[in-house]
């Protein structure tokens, strides 16, 4: 019996474990992980890109409905901060959202994944 029940605590602990693990993971797609307009985020990335999109905007946070800091066109040299997801938009699709530092201008602010050339920052930014 004490042989049976400790089977039973190691497997309750594996399956513990295994959840604390992966639902930090599936939580971050959702649509609750967006950066509220006004939200800033650190440097994590370190990484620099160019934008692909031509008078993208460079929004407050990661949604359409908050305000553009400025715009990043097409060549310009991007430094990524981090990423995270956006609100819902009207279809119910959630994009990434990239924050990040125009290096021509200075400006700063949230990107949507479809104007950037490799999608997004590769690190998340924890919100």
């Amino acid at each position: 019996m004490k042989a049976e029940l400790s089977k039973y605590r190691a497997l309750v602990a594996a399956f513990t474990l295994a959840a604390a693990v992966i639902t930090p993971v599936a939580t971050a797609s959702g649509a609750q992980a967006y950066a509220n307009c006004g939200r800033t985020a650190s440097d994590r990335d370190g990484g620099s890109w160019r934008a692909t999109a031509s008078g993208a905007h460079m929004r407050s946070g990661s949604s359409t409905g908050c305000s553009s800091n400025g715009l990043a066109y097409s060549g310009d040299a991007l430094d990524y901060h981090c990423y995270t997801w956006g609100a819902p938009d009207s279809q119910g699709f959630t994009w990434a959202w990239t924050y990040a530092r125009n290096t021509r201008t200075g400006v700063q602010g949230w990107l949507r994944s479809d104007v950037l050339s490799d999608e997004r920052s590769s690190v998340y930014c924890g919100f």
